[in-house]
């Protein structure tokens, strides 16, 4: 049961990274508990919600997954514009996806806002024995550059939760006592009106 006084957080998610880390699975798994095999390329970007209730506030995700193909790279500002957290997600067997990962990062940090929640997810944890980056890496480079660190399996479920449950506690204690928006409300005005425009 939510407490009354409870403050409502409106946050926009984006997830980036390489093509085939398992983004869109990694949201499947946490939105609707589903778990495909083979699951189609995102064209572009797809478009998601879900609340989750923590102790002091109900926080509304709104989540976009970017498509992780190089010729969409381009968009990705559009999704990243006013966002509240970013997940960077790259794919434990592959150090192609984990150099790539790390130049989201960069992006993030030049172009993103201060305040971004910025979590670093090493994705399919299941498959250790195709494992090309160690879990130590990961969590290092995460230590350096001040980023969350989540290793991850959305066929197993494996931290999926926790990880948004994470992402939605940092959120409760950077937004504003009253109901509604984040406390980067300035720059997310324009960037939310889009959302809904868009979200269709």
């Amino acid at each position: 049961m939510a407490k009354t006084g409870n403050k409502n957080v409106q946050a926009k998610l984006v997830l980036l990274g390489d093509m085939g880390t398992g983004k869109t699975s990694l949201v499947l798994r946490f939105v609707k508990g589903q778990f495909y095999e083979f699951q189609e390329s995102t064209i572009g970007a797809a478009f998601f919600t879900q609340v989750l209730s923590l102790n002091e506030a109900t926080i509304k995700f709104d989540i976009w997954d970017t498509a992780g193909q190089e010729r969409y790279h381009s968009l990705a500002p559009m999704y990243y514009r006013g966002a509240a957290a970013a997940i960077v997600v790259y794919d434990i067997t592959s150090m192609e996806s984990f150099v790539k990962a790390k130049k989201w990062v960069r992006e993030l940090q030049r172009q993103g806002n201060p305040v971004l929640v910025t979590v670093l997810v090493a994705n399919k944890a299941d498959l250790e024995t195709k494992r090309q980056v160690e879990n130590e890496v990961g969590e290092q480079y995460a230590k350096d550059n001040r980023l969350l660190f989540f290793e991850t399996s959305a066929k197993t479920a494996q931290n999926v939760s926790e990880l948004f449950y994470e992402i939605a506690k940092r959120l409760e204690k950077v937004s504003p006592s009253r109901p509604g928006g984040m406390k980067l409300h300035r720059r997310s005005q324009e960037g939310g009106r889009r959302v809904f425009c868009c979200s269709s």
